[in-house]
C-alpha cells in the first residue's frame, strides 16, 4: 500500500511547489538631460540640440518562481558591452536578477544620443552615466510591477515593409573602398540605379513577430514586437519608427492603461524599407507615420489571433566569446598613422580620415569579448546577437531553432558591428570595411550563429531542427523522372550543394556565390515555404557526371542579372569541359550579348529565337542524343544543332569551364538525367 501511495504523494508535492508565471513591464524616459548631445548613426560626428520625441528604455521582467529574466529595449543606436555590463551589474545589485539573465538591446535608431564610439562619433561622456542609471531604473520598475500572467505569440508576413538595401554591382562597375582599392562589388542602396547592378545580395526576412503578455484575466501587460528593417530616418533627438510603433501598440491595445509596447530590432544589417526591385516611379513614398501605421495594421491582425498560456516556465543561457578583429597589415597601419598625424587632435572630417582612425583603434584592441544569449518562456524562444546581423543569419537561427516560435534580436548586449556571412566579405562594401562598425573576424557570423542555435538547444533541452525545403508538385515532377543528380540549391551557405536524390552526387560551390534568395515558383516547388536559390557573382557550381554516357538531359532554371548589352557574351550558365580551359569536345550554354544573339540562348555557336527578359525566371532544358542537341526554353523548342559528343565528366553551372563571361544572376533546381528526355517529358518539367 505504501509503495502505491508514494508516487501520488510525490506528485502532490511537485504540483503544489510549481511556481506561478509572473511578468511586469515599465517604460522609463532616457532622453538626455543635457543638450547638445552627440548622436550616433553617421560617418561624421554631429550634435543634436533639440528633443523632437522622447527616447525610452522599455523593460519586461518575467519569472516562473525559480528563474528571473529581464528584457530591455532602448532607443539607442548601439550600446557597448562594457556599458551594458556595468548597467547589468548595478541592476543585479538592486533587483537580485542575475546579470547573465538580463538582455539589453538597442533599436538602432540613428537619431538618438551616442552611447558608444563608432566611426567618426565618440560616446557622449555626459549621457552614458545617465543611461546606465536609467537602465537600472527600468529593470527595477518592471520587477516591481510583477503579477500573475500568461503569454502568447503571433507571427505575420510584413514583406511590403522591408527589402534588401545591399545590392551586387556589375563586374564592370566596381568602385573603390576608403583605402583606395577597387573592392566594392556590393554596397548599400546600389539598387537605385538598375544599370549598375545584377541583383540583391541576400534574402529578406518578412516576419513581424509579437510576444504578448497579459494578466491572467486578460489585461495587457506588454507586447514585444520584432521586425527586420534598419531604420526609417527621424529628426534628432527622435525615436524613429521604433518609438512610434511602440506607442502605437499601446494606443491601439490599451489606450487608457499602462501596457508597454516594444519594438525590438530584428536582423537588419542589409535591410531597408525601400524595395529597389520596384521602378522608382512606382515606389511608395510614405511618411514615417504612414509606414508605422501600416505595420501596426498587420501587427493588430496578428495580435487578435494570439492564444495564451499561463503554465509556462522560464530559462535563459549566455555565452561569452573572444573574437579577433581584422587588424590592418603593416602597410595599411602606416597609411593610417600618416593620415592621423595630419588630423592631429581634431575629429575626422572625411571618410578616409574616419577609417584611418579606425585602423589604429583595431590595431590597439586586437580582439574583443562578445555576448550571445538565448531565452525561453514556455515554447517561445528569443536568440540574440551583439551585431548588425544580415537577414540570412536570422533566417538560419530561426530555421534551426528547436522551439516552434523564435525571434532574433540584434544589437543586444553589445554593439560589435556588422557580421556579414563569410561569402559576403568577398563582395566588399561599407558593411565589410574593417572598423569598429564591421571589424570582427571573417568567421564571426558562423561562430555567432552556431552559438545562438546551441544556446536555444540548451534552454529548450532539445536538438536543433534539420532544414530541408518541402516538395511541391514541380519538385515531385522532377523526382518522378528519376534524375541522375538533382541540386535544389536551397543551401544557407556553401561549399556543399546537396544532391536531392539518393545517389549522393553532391556538387561544390566555388567562392563568389551568395545564398538563399528567392527562387522560381515557390507555390510549385515547395509546400508552404519560399523556394530558395543562390546568386552567382562570378563563382560556379562544380560537379562530376561520369557515367551518364552520350544521351543525357540537363534541366535548370536561370535568372539573368545583367542587361543584354552589358558585355560581348551576357553569361555562360552551363559548361561541360575541362576545368580552366576549353577544348574541341566541350559544350557551353548561355545567353548572348553584344557580339551576337543579344538576350537569346546560345548553344555553342547556335542562337535561339526568343529574347529573355532580365530578372525573370526561365526554364532551360538541354537534351543530348549523341551528336544531336535540342535546347528548350520554357517547354518550347528553341535551338536544334549538331555537336560533338561529350565524354568529359566535369560540368559547371554558373560559368564556363575557362571562367570566361561567368554567370551574373541566380540559378535553381538543376537536374541531370542519364537519358534523353522526350518533348512531353520536358513539358512536364516546365512550370508556368
Amino acid at each position: 500500500m505504501i509503495r502505491r501511495l508514494l508516487p501520488l504523494a510525490l506528485l502532490i508535492v511537485t504540483s503544489s511547489a510549481r511556481a506561478e508565471f509572473q511578468a511586469g513591464a515599465a517604460v522609463i524616459d532616457v532622453s538626455p538631460p543635457k543638450l547638445p548631445v552627440l548622436v550616433n548613426g553617421g560617418m561624421i560626428s554631429r550634435y543634436a540640440e533639440e528633443i523632437f520625441t522622447p527616447v525610452n528604455a522599455r523593460a519586461i521582467v518575467a519569472t516562473d518562481g525559480k528563474t528571473q529574466i529581464a528584457i530591455v529595449v532602448v532607443d539607442s543606436c548601439m550600446m557597448s558591452r562594457d556599458v551594458l555590463d556595468d548597467a547589468k551589474k548595478m541592476a543585479a545589485a538592486k533587483t537580485g536578477i542575475p546579470a547573465d539573465r538580463m538582455l539589453i538591446s538597442a533599436t538602432h535608431a540613428h537619431s538618438v544620443p551616442a552611447s558608444m564610439g563608432c566611426l567618426g562619433t565618440d560616446a557622449d561622456p555626459n549621457y552614458v552615466p545617465f543611461l546606465k542609471e536609467k537602465l537600472v531604473e527600468a529593470i527595477a520598475a518592471a520587477k516591481a510591477a510583477l503579477k500573475p500572467a500568461r503569454i502568447g505569440f503571433a507571427k505575420a508576413d510584413a514583406a511590403e515593409f522591408t527589402a534588401l538595401r545591399r545590392w551586387i554591382k556589375r563586374p564592370d562597375r566596381i568602385s573603390e573602398d576608403p583605402f583606395g582599392n577597387p573592392t566594392v562589388r556590393a554596397t548599400m542602396h546600389a539598387g537605385r540605379n538598375w544599370d549598375d547592378v545584377t541583383g540583391e545580395s541576400g534574402p529578406e526576412d518578412p516576419d513581424l513577430s509579437l510576444i504578448s503578455i497579459q494578466t491572467k484575466d486578460g489585461k495587457p501587460i506588454a507586447v514585444l514586437g520584432n521586425f527586420s528593417m534598419h531604420y526609417f530616418g527621424d529628426k534628432a533627438i527622435g525615436a524613429d519608427y521604433f518609438g512610434l510603433f511602440s506607442n502605437g501598440l499601446r494606443q491601439r491595445i490599451d489606450p487608457e492603461g499602462k501596457m508597454v509596447g516594444i519594438m525590438s530590432h530584428g536582423c537588419s544589417g542589409d535591410i531597408y524599407r525601400v524595395d529597389y526591385k520596384v521602378p522608382e516611379k512606382d515606389r511608395p513614398k510614405p511618411t514615417m507615420e504612414e509606414y508605422t501605421n501600416g505595420l501596426l495594421d498587420i501587427a493588430m491582425k496578428a495580435y487578435a489571433s494570439i492564444e495564451y498560456r499561463a503554465d509556462v516556465d522560464v530559462a535563459m543561457a549566455e555565452k561569452r566569446m573572444t573574437l579577433n578583429y581584422r587588424v590592418p597589415d603593416k602597410q595599411r597601419l602606416e597609411w593610417a598613422q600618416r593620415v592621423m598625424a595630419e588630423v592631429g587632435d581634431r575629429l575626422p572630417k572625411t571618410q578616409p580620415e574616419v577609417y584611418a582612425r579606425e585602423q589604429i583603434l583595431l590595431h590597439e584592441k586586437q580582439q574583443t569579448e562578445i555576448v550571445v544569449q538565448a531565452l525561453r518562456i514556455g515554447d517561445i524562444g528569443i536568440a540574440t546577437t551583439p551585431n548588425e546581423t544580415y537577414a540570412i543569419t536570422g533566417l538560419k537561427i530561426k530555421a534551426a531553432s528547436p522551439l516552434p516560435r523564435t525571434m532574433v534580436i540584434e544589437l543586444a548586449n553589445g554593439g560589435d558591428g556588422y557580421i556579414p556571412p563569410p561569402e559576403q566579405h568577398l563582395f566588399g562594401g561599407y558593411n565589410t570595411w574593417a572598423a569598429r562598425s564591421a571589424g570582427l573576424e571573417v568567421s564571426a557570423e558562423p561562430k555567432i550563429t552556431q552559438a545562438a542555435i546551441s544556446l536555444l538547444e540548451t534552454v529548450s533541452n532539445k536538438p536543433r531542427k534539420p532544414w530541408k525545403l518541402s516538395d511541391g508538385p514541380a519538385a515531385k515532377a522532377i523526382a518522378a523522372l528519376k534524375p541522375f543528380a538533382w541540386w535544389r540549391l536551397n543551401e544557407f551557405a556553401g561549399p556543399l550543394a546537396e544532391d536531392a536524390t539518393k545517389n549522393h552526387r553532391d556538387a561544390a560551390y566555388e567562392a563568389w556565390v551568395t545564398y538563399y534568395l528567392d527562387g522560381p515558383h515557390s507555390d510549385q516547388f515547395c509546400a508552404g515555404e519560399v523556394n530558395r536559390a543562390p546568386h552567382f557573382v562570378g563563382g560556379r557550381l562544380c560537379a562530376d557526371v561520369a557515367g551518364i554516357g552520350d544521351n543525357y538531359t540537363i534541366s535548370l532554371w536561370i535568372w539573368n542579372g545583367l542587361p543584354n548589352d552589358a558585355r560581348e557574351v551576357n553569361g555562360w550558365f552551363y559548361s561541360r569541359d575541362h576545368n580552366h580551359g576549353t577544348s574541341a569536345f566541350g559544350e557551353h550554354l548561355g545567353i548572348g550579348g553584344t557580339s551576337g544573339n543579344a538576350g537569346r540562348l546560345v548553344f555553342q555557336n547556335a542562337g535561339g529565337k526568343t529574347e529573355i527578359p532580365r530578372w525573370t525566371w526561365q526554364h532551360v532544358v538541354l537534351v543530348r542524343e549523341g551528336d544531336q542537341a535540342r535546347v528548350y526554353l520554357n517547354g518550347s523548342l528553341e535551338i536544334e544543332a549538331k555537336a560533338t559528343a561529350v565524354g568529359i565528366p566535369s560540368v559547371f553551372f554558373g560559368g564556363r569551364s575557362d571562367n570566361d563571361s561567368n554567370w551574373e544572376g541566380r540559378m535553381d533546381e538543376i537536374a541531370v538525367f542519364d537519358r534523353a528526355l522526350s518533348a512531353d517529358e520536358v513539358a512536364k518539367l516546365s512550370v508556368h
